[in-house]
């Protein structure tokens, strides 16, 4: 069934001409793992899968009493931690509540590698057409690394409760321990 509704996605997505839009939208985690299923399986084993998660009541009470924060309060609504716990908060196709987008909660690809409509055009019309520089600047796409390090200008700095002034965010390691595999091959089209 969910393969069914991402063909039907992707049918309607076609004729929409978002090569020609300025700002790409966020189309969540379902459409990306069409072509990046090796990804997907490897990011669903990170704590970015299950980020949503930390807000809830009870879960990580330690780390929150060490924050200064009440373990005991519900953060799934607040909007301070939604820009960081799901994906795309407040952005045109993006998280807007767990009642109505439960499908953008977490730390899913586009809150790392930008949003991804356009690139998925890209992707399904043309694929193999472009190059990876292509991808980047008509898709709009973010390759994080050290230098652009998306990590720390959204979320892994002073304005969360977690970090503190000796704080150091060290990207190759990060990497290593938190995302996805990046070994694996980029394009999986089963169809």
């Amino acid at each position: 069934m969910l393969r069914f509704r991402q063909i039907v996605f992707l049918i309607l997505l076609l004729p929409t001409g978002l090569l020609a839009e300025t700002s790409p939208e966020y189309v969540g985690v379902e459409l990306c793992q069409m072509c990046h299923q090796p990804h997907l399986e490897s990011w669903s084993e990170t704590k970015m899968s299950k980020s949503f998660d930390l807000l809830k009541p009870g879960i990580r009470t330690e780390a929150k009493v060490k924050a200064g924060l009440d373990p005991d309060v519900d953060y799934t609504h607040n909007s301070a931690c939604l820009a960081c716990h799901t994906t795309g908060f407040g952005q045109p196709g993006g998280f807007v509540s767990i009642e109505k987008t439960p499908e953008m909660a977490n730390v899913q690809c586009e809150m790392c590698h930008g949003p991804g409509s356009i690139y998925a055009e890209m992707m399904v019309k043309v694929r193999g057409t472009y190059t990876r520089e292509d991808y980047i600047k008509k898709g709009k796409m973010i390759m994080p690394s050290q230098e652009q390090n998306v990590c720390m200008t959204q979320c892994h700095n002073r304005a969360s409760p977690f970090v503190k002034t000796d704080y150091k965010f060290d990207f190759t390691d990060r990497k290593a321990m938190g995302t996805h595999k990046h070994n694996l091959q980029y394009i999986y089209m089963p169809f």
